[in-house]
């Protein structure tokens, strides 16, 4: 009879610790939605970021008189690539970035300049 209470109350406590780290985990999940929610500004932010960058790569390129072509031959990548690079989809690598930097006869450090003062 003792022995059955103990695992009577053992089952319990074990029902206990379940129910406890369901509950845990489930503020935890709250807690990452609502810090994602949260976080709409700062992803539309670099979302623009990234967008600006591109108008940026785009501008030299067209004021160099470059096609994208020409930039995609003289670094090495597609054309699709660079169009991503100027429509905002994706980011050029650090590789990639000082290589159209000296193509377009400015530094890595002026395009991204000019990529934190119209994001600001």
């Amino acid at each position: 009879m003792l022995f059955a209470t103990w695992v009577t109350a053992l089952n319990i406590l074990v029902f206990a610790a379940l129910v406890a780290a369901v509950i845990y985990l489930f503020v935890l999940i709250v807690r990452a939605l609502k810090k994602y929610i949260g976080s709409k500004a700062v992803r539309e932010e670099k979302q623009a970021a990234k967008r600006t960058l591109g108008e940026s790569l785009k501008e030299h390129r067209t004021q160099r008189h470059m096609t994208q072509e020409f930039v995609a031959e003289a670094l090495g990548v597609s054309r699709q690539t660079v169009s991503k690079w100027e429509n905002g989809s994706a980011d050029p690598s650090t590789t990639n970035l000082l290589a159209l930097a000296k193509l377009y006869g400015v530094t890595a450090e002026d395009l991204l300049r000019e990529v934190e003062s119209q994001a600001e």
